[in-house]
């Protein structure tokens, strides 16, 4: 992608705190109006990284582009950006309205140009009734609302956001994902999202930059990180995987106790070196019969069943694996089953549910 496409475009950013890289060589472009989210584990370098592109950290390397044009050394008030935290930080003697037109009367606008742009964001983030109230009087859902709503109505050309769902109890914070990705799809502004939680960067982002260690580990939608991850991390940290190790051949991989096991995938790495076959446990079958395993199928023992309602995680021991390996069954298929702690099975996937991983 060529700098005229992006919003944003950070060339080879490195921040360093002491004798650690935070950053370290980053370069990332943000397209006009994308959900783009920084995942990664605590320390990884994301929120660093945001707060660069706010302009609330420097970079002691490389730079920053809006459209082109170099904001590296710009203020953070300068720059057409706008930061929502997650603490919200809602004036608590203000109404929502009067909390949502703060940042426009600072701009010292027209009094008709803010009742216009304040009555059009209250109406997309569906808070027009309770233009009146304090935020004492919203729910945790309604406040993160007004936060956002007095964020986008300066019309900023990109809005990052820092930990939005942090502070919201699961279900809240569910829905709140729906409704953050309906808004920006309206709203229309590029969205930057730092997240530590992969179901929530899953759901809402077009593309991810998974981080590990100050660097960008893959960088492309939901669908490519979970079918197809760069490596090992990317597998682990995205959703849940099992590793079942051997040595390359053609094809897949020579196991020790389980035999040839195949893939369709290219090859990852050369011939005779170790490498693991990575396979996501929504696609592994189960079968108490070891005529009925077709393709790849590895014998081992029921170790525990964690019921989820309208799923089934079973846990099972697996020779030479480091942990027991995870197959999500249907409620129904399960209980056809009627496996038990201690029950020998045999988990079987298709070749082309694999990935080859060095």
């Amino acid at each position: 992608m060529s700098n005229t496409e992006a919003v944003i475009t950070m060339q080879n950013l490195t921040r360093r705190f002491g004798d650690i890289n935070a950053v370290d060589d980053v370069s990332l472009d943000l397209q006009e109006s994308e959900f783009f989210a920084l995942l990664g584990p605590s320390g990884c370098g994301k929120t660093t990284l945001l707060r660069m592109i706010a302009g609330f950290e420097q970079p002691d390397h490389g730079c920053i582009l809006l459209h082109g044009k170099d904001i590296t050394a710009l203020r953070p008030n300068r720059r057409p950006v706008n930061m929502m935290f997650q603490s919200y930080a809602l004036f608590p003697h203000m109404s929502v309205l009067a909390n949502v037109s703060y940042g426009l009367e600072t701009e010292k606008l027209s009094t008709a140009e803010i009742r216009t742009r304040t009555g059009e964001i209250l109406e997309k983030t569906q808070l027009s009734a309770l233009a009146n109230r304090k935020p004492a009087q919203l729910s945790g859902g309604q406040r993160q609302r007004v936060a956002l709503a007095r964020a986008v109505v300066k019309q900023p050309k990109v809005l990052l956001l820092d930990e939005p769902l942090g502070a919201l109890d699961k279900k809240l914070r569910e829905q709140m994902q729906i409704e953050l990705k309906r808004l920006q799809h309206e709203i229309g502004i590029t969205f930057v999202v730092v997240t530590h939680d992969q179901d929530e960067a899953l759901v809402m982002a077009d593309r991810i930059a998974l981080m590990q260690d100050g660097r960008i580990v893959q960088a492309s939608t939901p669908r490519q990180l979970y079918n197809q991850p760069a490596n090992r991390f990317v597998a682990d940290f995205i959703g849940s995987s099992n590793f079942i190790p051997g040595r390359v051949c053609n094809q897949g991989i020579e196991t020790i106790s389980h035999g040839k096991l195949l893939v369709t995938t290219e090859q990852a790495t050369s011939l005779g070196v170790d490498a693991v076959i990575s396979v996501r446990p929504e696609r592994i079958a189960v079968t108490i019969d070891q005529s009925l395993a077709e393709f790849n199928s590895v014998q081992g023992v029921v170790e525990n069943i964690a019921y989820h309602g309208q799923s089934v995680k079973l846990l099972v021991t697996v020779k030479d694996l480091e942990r027991p390996m995870v197959a999500e069954l249907s409620a129904e298929k399960e209980e056809q089953l009627r496996l038990a702690p201690g029950h020998q099975v045999w988990c079987n996937w298709q070749p082309c549910h694999g990935v080859l991983l060095p």
